[in-house]
């Protein structure tokens, strides 16, 4: 048990890390290096920047005070599109791009879906990726929705920093309560309201009773709260921040347990208070005694792109044909990866530095061939890593007299005791620094220039065969510049072969891509013959030779034919290294290309902690599933791991059905640098856009109850929550950078540190007396193997079960046998009498373990009712709507007031004749016998 403690420790500590990509600092309890990045594709508006100043504005006050008084924004980066018009308060960003962006102001995922979201993709207390917002809702259009913007802020905020969840469900948005009856998913349940099912067809509204779905026993699926407009309870921001009077989030005494909320599942019941009280930012901070200043704001425009290569020559560099793979790298990077309008200079380095070509701007293909020509062709003399960066911002400088924003690409392959020297320089300079390490020994000082200057860290190993060095390269296209611009890698592989020996493959080029296509061969000793061909069939053509760089190239202008690519290589000499790299840019600049992003869950590792494998694929902003993805690790002498990525909602996969792909990695085999990469296959009719709205999302408010009577905001547009269109075929790979593990024991240890993974999708449904389970298989080790047993206990308290799981009621499962990880686990029980009197509902959890008797933490707790939950008491005559979303009365209610009417005339006239008619007939004589 203490191995599982310290473990479990170790966990926490290290999943806690993350690579967010962030700059946010806490200093003084304020945040400071927030990026808030308009897109290119929003249309150029100043009232957008002053609207995005009001909102920080209102948040920070709003965050303020949620926080008792310990946190706000203290000074905010607004980063403006290069395509809007230049404005002398415009500044040059330094180290602030998009990729660094914590909100980013873009046009809808679809047309009409202006809700806010958080992309968080990781476990409780983790923080999220980035927080997207719509022109539309930062202008104020859409506050009768979502309400304020700047209380919208706080809540998205809360996803960001603290890896919160929200409090409501649209998929489960009723449940069975302790009090027997139907209740809306929701914290606290002291916000009050009404259910109801209100449809409006044309400017015809219409509400009614919700109905009970015979087999959920819940309402049906169109049923929605809708909450009281004036209310006095302050809970919760993580529930629907449009409240007015909600100002605070959920605490320990106030949290709903029982719903089936997003933040209960992911948090494990406790409270979102509790979660940011547990938090760093917390721990480092005490509450304020004055209220805090007003956010400070700075506007930075995007500029075109500075890039100056900065080069090792050094004499190790002639070994392990380094200096030959660095050139063959940095000629795919000019020819093709390198945007045009971007200025590139060029410095070589050995023990002292060389300019060797000023800035150039790439207009044509002139300037990028004159650039190749600068590239080093000996190699000799020591390394003096500072005196290359220096050069490069000389370089900089002789054109520019600020460096801000620019970049520096560092390639290396040598230890410099003396890099440390110019860190400090580095880092008042305003530039980024990308390091690409090359081979097991470069020097870690570089690495630290790197992170403090928001650059990236690649590395590429002495095997060519996995084309490491020219995947670096590729990895750096601008991540400022609209995604129709950047160069996309649809294929990068190689092969060792022997004489004669063939490699052979297809590359797909789907209708998203095919605009500026090029194919890149390289070899190690001779030439190989090359054939390839298009969808058609037909050869491209020979191939530009580049026989010093021992490289071929071809270079599809325009738009090329799209389908299936057919490549064959053969090996001319034995022991031969082949690489094919094939690369492409949008087809349409209105039609957002597939893409895909590679990471780690973090840059720097300590054994036996495991780390998280993540690869996301994305079209526009809309998530890609069914794909088949695979991550490639290469350790620091050149071992790969190959893992099968997952989007099952199990193991590291933290949602399902995401289009974010997940595994644990867990087979260190030394310590050192890896590098990751990821390549992602779609079947035809395999593949399909997932068009749900996205998880951690602002609620939407449907309406507002006054008086009775339901207000009722515009529905959201009608799309089919089901809906998955079918993709065509495609492929892609991508680099997912670098990261260093460190404390791999030195000889294969075996003892087993790593226990199961975590059950995280059990689910539980009641048939009459029985309870019928199912979840994902954990494995052995993590998500790999297979379980020795699995433990499952029942309780009638939640509290009970999760922080007493051992002493709770145990299930008999002598007759479970354990399938293999990510296989689907089913099991029946009867859970005879649970030991709390009076309960309402049996709770259930899981324990799995592995052949070493290390066992997983608890697994989510499913639950399950034992009665029939009464729907709410509703008058027979539901108050027609006063205000319906449409201007002017609906058709129904001129039909009532019209047959009201006619009714109300009918009985006068009737009431007036029989009156008559009585006293007419008083006066007439009778008539007798």
């Amino acid at each position: 048990m203490e191995l599982l403690r310290n473990f479990v420790f170790l966990l926490a500590l290290y999943l806690l890390q993350g690579s967010n990509t962030s700059l946010v600092r806490l200093d003084n309890n304020g945040y400071e290096g927030i990026i808030i990045a308009i897109d290119p594709a929003v249309p150029e508006d100043e009232t957008l920047i002053e609207k995005i100043k009001d909102m920080v504005t209102a948040a920070s006050t709003y965050l303020f005070e949620a926080t008792e008084k310990r946190f706000f924004f203290k000074n905010v980066s607004i980063l403006i599109p290069e395509n809007w018009k230049n404005k002398s308060q415009y500044k040059r960003p330094k180290h602030e791009s998009y990729k660094h962006a914590d909100v980013l102001v873009s046009p809808p995922t679809l047309p009409g879906r202006d809700q806010p979201y958080t992309k968080q993709f990781t476990a409780c207390e983790e923080k999220g990726e980035y927080i997207h917002f719509t022109p539309d809702f930062v202008l104020g259009k859409k506050q009768n929705e979502f309400g304020p913007s700047g209380r919208v802020c706080v809540h998205e905020w809360a996803h960001l920093r603290w890896g919160v969840f929200d409090e409501y469900n649209d998929d489960e948005p009723f449940y069975s309560a302790k009090s027997k009856k139907i209740e809306a998913t929701r914290c606290s349940r002291g916000i009050t309201g009404i259910n109801r099912v209100y449809k409006c067809q044309g400017n015809s509204c219409v509400t009614s009773r919700c109905k009970t779905d015979s087999k959920t026993k819940l309402y049906e699926k169109d049923c929605q709260f809708f909450p009281d407009k004036y209310q006095t309870e302050k809970t919760s921001i993580m529930f629907m921040q449009g409240i007015d009077s909600v100002a605070e989030f959920c605490n320990e005494k106030n949290h709903n347990r029982e719903a089936p909320s997003l933040q209960n599942k992911m948090c494990n019941f406790r409270s979102t208070w509790e979660v940011i009280s547990n938090s760093e930012d917390f721990r480092n901070t005490t509450v304020m005694v004055a209220p805090p200043p007003p956010p400070v704001f700075s506007l930075l425009k995007i500029r075109e792109r500075i890039v100056c290569l900065v080069l090792d020559k050094s004499g190790s560099m002639g070994g392990f044909n380094r200096l030959n793979r660095m050139n063959q790298a940095a000629k795919h990077f000019l020819l093709q990866t390198i945007e045009n309008g971007s200025w590139v200079g060029m410095v070589h380095f050995d023990n002292t530095a060389y300019i060797k070509s000023n800035l150039i701007q790439i207009i044509s293909s002139n300037e990028r061939r004159k650039l190749l020509e600068s590239l080093p062709t000996v190699a000799t003399g020591g390394t003096s890593i500072c005196s290359g960066i220096k050069s490069g911002f000389q370089v900089i400088r002789n054109a520019n007299s600020q460096i801000d924003g620019s970049e520096i690409v560092l390639l290396t392959d040598g230890e410099d005791s003396s890099a440390k020297t110019c860190i400090d320089e580095v880092k008042q300079s305003g530039a980024i620094i990308h390091f690409i390490a090359l081979g097991p020994n470069a020097d870690e000082a570089v690495r630290e220039m790197s992170n403090v200057t928001g650059g990236e860290h690649l590395f590429a190993t002495d095997e060519a065969q996995n084309n490491g060095l020219i995947d670096a390269f590729a990895a750096l296209a601008s991540g400022n510049t609209d995604a129709s611009q950047q160069s996309l890698q649809l294929e990068s592989k190689g092969l060792k072969l022997n004489s004669n020996g063939w490699m052979n493959g297809t590359v797909i080029i789907d209708s998203t891509v095919g605009k500026d296509t090029f194919f890149l061969i390289t070899w190690n000793q001779q030439p190989p013959i090359i054939s390839v061909l298009d969808p058609t069939g037909k050869s491209v053509g020979t191939l530009t030779e580049d026989s010093a760089s021992k490289m071929a190239y071809l270079s599809i202008p325009g738009t090329t034919k799209v389908g299936v690519w057919t490549y064959t290589l053969q090996a001319k000499a034995n022991s031969e290294t082949l690489t094919i790299t094939v690369n492409s840019r949008a087809a349409n600049s209105s039609v957002p290309p597939i893409t895909v992003k590679a990471k780690m869950n973090k840059d720097t590792n300590s054994f036996p902690s495991p780390m998280i494998v993540y690869a996301e694929i994305l079209q526009g902003y809309i998530p890609i599933l069914g794909a088949n993805v695979t991550a490639f690790i290469e350790s620091n002498t050149g071992n790969t791991e190959v893992l099968e990525l997952l989007d099952n909602g199990a193991g590291a996969d933290s949602f399902k059905n995401d289009g974010v792909y997940s595994r644990y990695f867990t087979t260190f085999k030394e310590n050192g640098r890896y590098s990751l990469k990821v390549r992602a296959h779609g079947g035809e009719n395999a593949v399909m856009r997932n068009l749900r709205h996205p998880l951690n999302r602002a609620a939407y408010v449907p309406g507002w109850v006054v008086n009775g009577t339901i207000e009722a905001n515009l529905p959201r547009p009608e799309i089919d929550e089901n809906t998955q269109t079918n993709l065509e075929s495609f492929t892609r790979t991508a680099s997912g950078g670098a990261f260093v593990v460190s404390n791999v024991p030195n000889l294969p240890s075996s003892t087993d540190v790593f226990p199961p993974s975590q059950i995280t999708d059990l689910e539980a449904t009641l048939d009459e007396d029985e309870i019928s389970l199912t979840w994902t298989a954990p494995g052995d080790n993590f998500d790999v193997g297979k379980v020795q047993k699995y433990i499952i206990r029942i309780s009638g308290s939640i509290l009970d079960l999760r922080d007493n799981f051992d002493n709770a009621l145990q299930v008999n499962t002598t007759d479970l046998l354990p399938n293999e990880a990510n296989s689907k686990e089913t099991f029946t029980f009867k859970p005879g009498n649970i030991s709390e009197e009076n309960a309402t509902h049996i709770f259930i959890a899981i324990r799995s373990v592995d052949q070493s008797n290390l066992t997983s933490q608890v697994s989510n707790i499913a639950q399950a009712a034992l009665f029939v939950p009464q729907a709410e008491d509703i008058p027979d005559e539901i108050p027609p709507d006063k205000n319906p979303p449409t201007s002017g009365l609906s058709i129904s209610t001129l039909v009532l007031l019209v047959v009201g009417t006619v009714i109300i005339v009918s009985v006068i006239l009737s009431i007036t004749i029989y009156v008559l008619s009585k006293k007419r007939n008083s006066s007439r004589p009778r008539t007798g016998f």
